[in-house]
């Protein structure tokens, strides 16, 4: 099993910072692509960034403003915010992608966090 602990969450200014960290643990052999998505109130859960060995992808929206990094050591990613929007207000959840060992076995899985509250105020 592969579990997966949010943290960083919280309130701030518009304009203010928030860094978003989520570690992964359990029955993995290596981590593959690693992301964020959000989910605002009546909205879809949407992409905000991931980020793989090779390459790194944002939403138009935090381009410029967020940073996706990756700990493979820790396999952990992070996000640091910056310039904070109210829009920006949702709840953040970790995604991994991942190649899980298991009774002498290699499949790939899919792995959500529980989801971390940001909140943005003007």
């Amino acid at each position: 099993q592969v579990q997966l602990v949010e943290s960083g969450g919280g309130l701030v200014q518009a304009g203010g910072s928030l860094r978003l960290s989520c570690a992964a643990s359990g029955s993995i052999f290596s981590v593959n692509a690693m992301g964020w998505y959000r989910q605002a109130p009546g909205k879809q859960r949407e992409l905000v960034a991931d980020i793989t060995s090779a390459t790194t992808n944002y939403a138009d929206s935090v381009k410029g403003r967020f940073t996706i990094s990756r700990d493979n050591a820790k396999n952990t990613v992070y996000l640091q915010m910056n310039s904070l929007k109210p829009e920006d207000t949702a709840v953040y959840y970790c995604n991994v992608f991942v190649l899980e060992v298991a009774s002498g076995s290699r499949y790939y899985t899919n792995h959500w966090g529980q989801g971390t509250q940001v909140t943005v105020s003007s």
